[in-house]
């Protein structure tokens, strides 16, 4: 889940992070599909000649804002990379709640790209894939350094909860619905553990 930037109208803020900052918004509140540049341009506010200088086209706005969204820590996934968390709280950072402000709810803006560019071909449904392959990835070391047996499984079990997690609770409107996940993963991660019965 994702928390949304504020759009700026001041005058000295650059024209890419305003369009950035009302991409996401739209994107969020109304879907990517749905949103059209000129309403980008409209909201952020900019020329469309100043869009199209820093976007060529739709799909490479909606990749800068995916990247944006992972730099800058709005993802669930940027709790598996923070080194003065231990380990464990990383993983179970994945079902961590959005701030109580944050609205819509949405899921995991990953799936949801690639739910709205469905070609596994297409640049932003690459681009969603590997930042999923990714999450597995860091998982996985997560728990191989925990000692946890059967790493590469019980990684994609935790993600898979964390996907469904967001997923459900989008779909339900339900901000809290990572307790359920959290729960979960919480049992997992101790029958895992070294010492538990198997």
């Amino acid at each position: 889940m994702t928390t949304l930037p504020t759009v700026s109208r001041r005058q000295g803020r650059g024209g890419r992070e305003r369009i950035l900052a009302a991409a996401a918004q739209l994107f969020a509140t109304q879907g990517i599909n749905a949103t059209g540049m000129e309403q980008v341009a409209e909201q952020a506010p900019v020329s469309k000649r100043t869009l199209y200088a820093h976007f060529r086209t739709k799909s490479d706005l909606v990749i800068a804002h995916l990247q944006d969204l992972t730099s800058t820590g709005r993802t669930v996934e940027s709790a598996l990379t923070r080194e003065d968390v231990p380990a464990r709280e990383r993983i179970l950072g994945l079902y961590a709640l959005p701030p109580a402000d944050a609205a819509p709810v949405r899921g995991c803006p990953f799936i949801d790209a690639a739910a709205e560019f469905p070609d596994p071909q297409s640049a932003v449904h690459s681009y969603a894939r590997e930042q999923k392959l990714l999450m597995v990835r860091l998982v996985t070391s997560l728990v191989t350094g925990l000692g946890c047996r059967e790493p590469a499984a019980l990684a994609e079990q935790l993600v898979t909860l964390a996907d469904g997690a967001a997923s459900r609770a989008m779909v339900l409107g339900d901000a809290d619905y990572g307790r359920h996940a959290r729960a979960a993963a919480e049992v997992l991660l101790e029958h895992a553990l070294p010492g538990t019965n198997q």
